[in-house]
Order: structure tokens, then C-alpha cells, then sequence
């Protein structure tokens, strides 16, 4: 490695680029010193005391070769034993903090390898600064989610939001050839959930108030606990009474307290032109409405091509197979020929092979979203040879035969 002028602001000797370091600024000022020796001296102490600030591996309990499972582990064992809503003890808190960060760095290869070559220093220089962990109950609940352990976080932060997003719908739309290859637009008749209008949404009948549940206390759900051998575990469910809203009320006549109610609806729908069998169309918001003011889902049309009789499709091409004479195929010819435009003459030149494939140029399928750029119609040319000739046609041959034989001849000559 080059040697780099004392008063550039480059760690030549720490191996990293100034970005690792530019976001401690004692750090960078030490770097800009004009004395070399001096400068990457203190640069030296500066790093080292700032990597001995926190030992993530010795906070988890592994050792520095642990694998991505163990460290997993470890995370899950003491996030247990020192998550806020079972460990009252002093402290717990904060060291719940520190364990959630520690298994955040380390289980995320990137910010591992940063960190074991320079330490929190080289993750601030990242831009991995103690304010940009994520949320160490947000982590903790992802984690445990479906495990049925202690799904809660602090202050009943677990309750569920009274606002839950609609469900997204499908449909499926049943197209003819070439309806699929131009495109169309189709009135389509959907059933899904709306906002009831009697509740305005809120699932509670007009003129009665909400309360807080009584069975869960308002958090949305209830903890249960086990004792066995290896201790007490503790497991966490949806309350059944409250349905995780963390209230109950009297319910609306109108939509059962969903706050919901199913309807028909009719909405015009642009199919664009290269559309396939499995294409999938999404119209936003269209789905199921969302509880208590949560957002719509969307609406998924799936579409289903019917297949053409005579013409096939190979994405954006159209096959097609013709049937020619021998005599057409030796002398050339013109036919016509389907294709998704109507009917075009396709000339067939001299000499042509059996199971010689024609292309007949932009006559197959636009390019989905490029109406204007359209892939070819391939003909494959089928030979007919006859089974049974006349006594005219034989000996026409058979001349035809002689005369290719002489011609043979002549040629080794």
C-alpha cells in the first residue's frame, strides 16, 4: 500500500476509507494533524478505545466464531429472561437495549464483518449509529411472532391498533386469443366487504360507547403460563373476548360488528394489449375495506387465455404450420395464410425444405406495456408428398427421374 501524504484525511494504515471515521469528529481531527507519526499514533488510541466501548459477542454470551444459529439462540434465551414485561428487576430494561443491538449487528453479515475489523467505530462511520438499531421490542415480537412466546412489548405496546387493513380480493377474467394479444376493456362485477354504513365503520351500535375489555385489560391479548421442568414458560394469545382491539362494545344489527358489510360492484377494467394466460392485473383499492378506517386492499384480476384453433402463441411470437405441395415447395408458390390480422399472403420461394420455418415479420404479439413493438408470426412449411399417383403422373416423374440421373452424370464427367 502507498504511502499517503500526513495531511490527507485517508487511513492508509487502518485499512478502511475515511467514511468509516468521518462521523466521530475527535476522530477526524486527529487525522488532519500535520504530523504523520503523531497523527496516526493518536489515530491508533482513539480506535481502540472506541472499539473496547461494547463487546457485542460477550453481551450474547458467544464466542466470536459463533454461527448465524447460535447467535440466534442465545438472542431468544435472554431476550426471555430479560424482556421488561416479565423481569421487573432494575436495569432489565436497558439490558434488553443492549442484547436486542448486539444480536441486530451480529446476525446481519455486513454489519458483523464491520464490525470484528474496526469495531463500533468502523459502524458509526457506516452510518450504524446507536440511534439507528431498530426497535429492540419490535425486533423481539418479529422474532417470536406464531412461536407463541411472549409476542408483548412495553407499556402494552402488543395491543393490537383498532385500525386493521382490508384484505386484498382476486378475480379471475376469462379472455378469447386475441382479446389477450390487443388488449380490451371489460365491465366486471366483484363482491367484497364495504364500510357499513349504519356504523360508520366503527362496528358498534349508534348511540353506544366502547369500553375497555375486561378480559384482556385492554392490551388485546392474554398470557398464559406453564410450569415444566426446565421452568416456567409463558405463552401469549389474541384475546378471544375483544378480538385484540383491547375493547369490546355492543355490536352493530347492521354488520355483526365487523364494521363491514359484503356488496356488488361493478368496475370497468382496461386490459392492455400482450396480456397471458397467468398475467396478473392490480387495481388499488378496489379489494376489501379496511376495520376501523384501516386502508382498502387491492383487487388482483388473473387472467385466463382461451386457445385459438388453428394459431399458437410462444410469448410474443404466433405459430402456425402450413401445408404445401411438393410441386409448390420445388417451384415456389403464394398462400395465404391466418394470422391475428386477418388473412395475409405468405409467398413461398423456390426450393423450400420440408420443416422450413417463414417469418412473417411484427405479425405476432405486442410487447406487454409496448403496444407499438410486436414479436412475428413463425410459419413452419409441412411438405405433402402423395400417396398414390396417376399413370401420368409416374411416368412424369419417372422422366423427371431420368433426367436428373443424365444431369448426374454429366456432373462426374
Amino acid at each position: 500500500m502507498a504511502i499517503l501524504p500526513c495531511r490527507t484525511t485517508l487511513v492508509a494504515r487502518l485499512g478502511f476509507q475515511p467514511q468509516f471515521i468521518t462521523m466521530d469528529n475527535k476522530l477526524l481531527s486527529t487525522l488532519s494533524y500535520p504530523s504523520c507519526a503523531s497523527s496516526k499514533i493518536r489515530t491508533l488510541q482513539s480506535l481502540s478505545s472506541t472499539m473496547a466501548d461494547a463487546d457485542y459477542y460477550s453481551v450474547l454470551g458467544v464466542s466470536k466464531n459463533a454461527s448465524k444459529s447460535e447467535i440466534k439462540s442465545a438472542y431468544r434465551k435472554l431476550a426471555r429472561s430479560y424482556h421488561p414485561d416479565v423481569n421487573k428487576e432494575p436495569g432489565a430494561e436497558q439490558k434488553f437495549k443492549e442484547i436486542s443491538n448486539a444480536y441486530e449487528v451480529l446476525s446481519d453479515d455486513e454489519r458483523r464483518s464491520i464490525y470484528d475489523k474496526y469495531g463500533e467505530a468502523g459502524l458509526k462511520g457506516a452510518g450504524v449509529g446507536m440511534g439507528d438499531f431498530s426497535n429492540p421490542f419490535d425486533l423481539f415480537e418479529s422474532l417470536f411472532e406464531g412461536m407463541g412466546g411472549m409476542g408483548m412489548g412495553m407499556g402494552g405496546r402488543s395491543a393490537r391498533s383498532r385500525s386493521a387493513d382490508g384484505e386484498d380480493q382476486a378475480y379471475n377474467l376469462v379472455l378469447n386469443f386475441k382479446e389477450a394479444i390487443f388488449g380490451v376493456e371489460k365491465e366486471i362485477e366483484i363482491s367484497r366487504l364495504e364500510t357499513c354504513g349504519t356504523c360508520n365503520g366503527s362496528g358498534a351500535k349508534p348511540g353506544t360507547k366502547s369500553s375497555k375489555c375486561s378480559m384482556c385489560g385492554g392490551q388485546g391479548q392474554v398470557v398464559s403460563s406453564a410450569r415444566t421442568p426446565l421452568g416456567v414458560f409463558q405463552q401469549v394469545s389474541t384475546c378471544s373476548a375483544c378480538g385484540g382491539t383491547g375493547e369490546t362494545s355492543t355490536p352493530c344489527n347492521t354488520c355483526g360488528g365487523d364494521g363491514r358489510v359484503r356488496k356488488s360492484k361493478r368496475i370497468s377494467l382496461k386490459v392492455p394489449a400482450g396480456v397471458d394466460s397467468g398475467s396478473r392485473l392490480r387495481v388499488r383499492s378496489e379489494g376489501n375495506a379496511g376495520r376501523k378506517g384501516g386502508a382498502p386492499g387491492d383487487l388482483f384480476v388473473v387472467i385466463d387465455v382461451l386457445p385459438d384453433p388453428v394459431l399458437k402463441r410462444d410469448d410474443t411470437n404466433i405459430l402456425y404450420t402450413c401445408k404445401v405441395s411438393y410441386i409448390d415447395a420445388i417451384l415456389g408458390t403464394t398462400i395465404k395464410v391466418p394470422t391475428v390480422d386477418g388473412m395475409v399472403d405468405l409467398k413461398i420461394p423456390a426450393g423450400t425444405q420440408p420443416a422450413t420455418t417463414l417469418v412473417m415479420a411484427k405479425k405476432g404479439v405486442p410487447l406487454l406495456n409496448k403496444p407499438n413493438m410486436r414479436g412475428d408470426q413463425l410459419v413452419r412449411v409441412q411438405v405433402e408428398i402423395p400417396k398414390r399417383l396417376s399413370d401420368e403422373e409416374r411416368k412424369l416423374i419417372e422422366e423427371l427421374a431420368d433426367l436428373n440421373k443424365a444431369k448426374a452424370l454429366n456432373s462426374r464427367r
